[in-house]
């Protein structure tokens, strides 16, 4: 019997027992701390009920508030009543409608490209096109702290992948020219950086980008509606729009829906659509998806003050943060970090500024180095100077209650 169950042990599937042996989030939620896929009852805007009770929302990536806007809602209302719920099929064959004819053109107008090509996730811009253009004598290189879709972009890829230091130019150019002999080259940075708050060096990358025959690609989720002129982007921002091959979006952040594009020469564009395995074999954005694009553009462009307001907000939050003693980085956006740096207490303050009424998100590692663990804190053109007041307030205590702050 003893040498029949070790057999039946011996036998147990490694992935079943991989899943088994996972057991952090267990152990967290154990001790009452477990901060993820916490329910919100409510649409996204500076205040949400979470558990029966109104919160403070600073952890949404809504840079211009539009989520709950009623003109993008209309929107979203008009498109399904013309168009119904979905597409039923890929862009390639039956999926694709006016209004995404429609929205790529205003994406490219508004990035500043000749064509844009629409995806049905921002994930799968990354992973899609990184993967499309690399071929198997090819480089593709990335910041160590992309995100985790241009990782997984990269990795499906053929071509050789190569990594260099967060913002380190002197690195980036080290990688270039031990790849001087390789293929076609491909540098992908995002322009403003999720977890820090800071922006890619983008001048420095183009200018090396052409010393050694690379094209660049900017991730710009987080850049899109926050820097530039109109919220135009990361390379609106330094002025180097041309000179950036790829610029990627996604809508899930400042345009309002969920999905993203990308956008180039009309020659790329043209080969994404006819390449692109994560285009042709996925499902086409909903159309009330698309139509929301539209107006957050829209709004974006009519009124500027909101990019203005998001600013003042940021610089608000930022400089009292501060203020209090907390390091907040090397942030430059309204992305700010705030760092913790043990795990637990990341997940202690985390929970202890949602009872008080706030509401953060931990980032521990993987996503942050071990150490790093931060309190990421995001601002919102709607936001007012009174919730960020109450905000600051509540941070001071949850510092001191921690041993944080004097």
């Amino acid at each position: 019997m003893l040498e029949e169950t070790m057999v039946a042990a011996a036998q147990v599937n490694p992935i079943r027992q991989r899943m088994a042996g996972f057991k952090e989030a267990e152990q967290v939620r154990a001790i009452g701390l477990y901060p993820y896929f916490r329910p919100i009852s409510s649409a996204q805007d500076t205040e949400v009920m979470l558990d029966g009770q109104k919160v403070l929302m600073f952890g949404s990536n809504s840079y211009m508030g539009l989520t709950n806007h009623p003109k993008v809602k209309e929107a979203a209302v008009a498109a399904v009543r013309k168009y119904g719920t979905g597409c039923a099929g890929s862009r390639f064959l039956n999926g694709t409608l006016d209004l995404h004819l429609e929205c790529e053109a205003k994406l490219a107008q508004f990035v500043g490209k000749e064509g844009a090509l629409l995806y049905s996730t921002g994930f799968q811009v990354n992973q899609g096109v990184i993967a499309c253009l690399m071929g198997r004598s090819d480089c593709v290189i990335l910041d160590k702290s992309d995100h985790a879709s241009i990782v997984e972009g990269a990795n499906l890829s053929l071509g050789k992948v190569a990594r260099f230091r967060h913002n380190d130019v002197a690195g980036l150019r080290h990688v270039l020219a031990h790849n001087a002999n390789n293929g076609g080259k491909l540098i992908v940075v995002d322009g403003v950086y999720s977890m820090e708050g800071d922006v890619a060096p983008l001048p420095e990358i183009v200018a090396l980008a052409e010393e050694f025959d690379a094209l660049v690609m900017v991730d710009d989720a987080h850049g899109l509606g926050v820097l530039g002129p109109q919220g135009r982007g990361t390379s609106a921002h330094f002025g180097l729009t041309d000179k950036v091959d790829l610029i990627m979006g996604t809508f899930s952040k400042s345009l309002a829906s969920l999905g993203g594009f990308v956008a180039a020469d009309a020659v790329t564009i043209d080969y994404l659509k006819h390449h692109s395995r994560a285009l042709i074999f996925s499902a086409s954005l909903p159309p009330a998806n698309v139509a929301s694009v539209i107006a957050a553009v829209d709004i974006i462009l009519a009124e500027p003050e909101r990019i203005q307001k998001l600013w003042d907000n940021t610089r608000r939050m930022a400089e009292g943060l501060r203020a209090l003693g907390f390091n907040t980085g090397h942030t430059t956006t309204p992305i700010i970090p705030v760092l913790f740096g043990d795990d637990l207490a990341c997940f202690k303050a985390c929970r202890m500024l949602q009872e008080e009424g706030v509401f953060v998100n931990p980032v521990v590692s993987p996503a942050v180095e071990p150490g790093n663990a931060l309190i990421r804190v995001s601002l919102m053109a709607t936001h007012s100077f009174e919730q960020i007041d109450v905000a600051l307030e509540k941070f001071a205590g949850v510092g001191r209650a921690l041993g944080l702050l004097a």
